[in-house]
């Protein structure tokens, strides 16, 4: 008699094969990310280390708030109302300053260090087009040069003493000027020295520009100088005004 086809002359191996062209992946694991709450509690604890009077701002706020809140409700006979509206916008309050002292304690831990300014030009609003490296940089004293293109123009931020990286900043005014003529370029310099501003009143600075190009415009500058591309340094020892081509026989 013959044997007919059944479940029992399936070997393992195809068994496996079906089994694994049929059956989904496995599923990788979703790293969580931490809640709010736990975020608001480690940037509340980094700022306490950097500037330990922010709990009793916070704390004043709050109560400030909710008492204001509570003698207006009690004045139009609805005390309980003013109470809850008065705890609602003192937590907004509280919350705000410690957003705003935060930003100081960041700033603080990378003031004075090669690429703050550049870190700075990070928390502009929408409308600027930054890069997160410097386009000029010295790279023995790590003096720089970073850009941000935006209605205002283009914005030059220096980074380092005056009358150290002043030259870098004028070659690349004049490097722009020869390509944008009609464009504003703008020098801030950043720091804690006279005429300077510090990195974390930078972006307020840049913002209170006046306006001079459309959105258009902005991304036009900015094509137009992506299209230059990057200088490429010249190795010591050659003159590029002397160098020839080597032509074949």
């Amino acid at each position: 008699m013959a044997n007919s086809p059944d479940s029992s002359n399936s070997t393992p191996a195809s068994d496996a094969s079906k089994r694994g062209l049929f059956s989904r992946k496995p599923k990788e694991a979703k790293v969580k990310k931490p809640s709010r709450l736990k975020q608001i509690i480690e940037v509340f604890q980094m700022t306490r280390r950097h500037d330990p009077m922010v709990p009793w701002l916070m704390l004043l706020a709050f109560l400030g708030v909710v008492a204001v809140s509570f003698v207006v409700g009690f004045l139009l006979e609805n005390w309980v109302t003013g109470l809850i509206i008065g705890i609602a916008l003192g937590l907004l309050a509280a919350t705000l300053i410690l957003s705003r002292r935060a930003e100081r304690a960041a700033f603080a831990q990378i003031e004075n260090q090669p690429g703050a300014s550049g870190a700075a030009l990070g928390t502009l609003k929408k409308g600027w087009i930054t890069e997160d490296q410097p386009v000029s940089v010295n790279p023995r004293t790590q003096d720089a040069v970073f850009r941000a293109i935006g209605r205002p123009g283009v914005v030059l931020v220096s980074e380092g003493p005056s009358t150290r990286v002043k030259p870098l900043v004028d070659a690349e005014r004049k490097r722009l000027a020869r390509i944008l003529p009609n464009v504003t370029i703008h020098v801030i310099e950043s720091g804690r020295g006279e005429g300077q501003v510090p990195i974390s009143e930078l972006a307020r600075k840049m913002n209170k520009l006046d306006n001079e190009l459309t959105k258009l415009e902005v991304s036009a500058v900015s094509k137009r100088i992506s299209s230059l591309g990057t200088r490429l340094p010249i190795p010591k020892g050659i003159d590029p005004y002397k160098a020839r081509p080597t032509r074949g026989r």
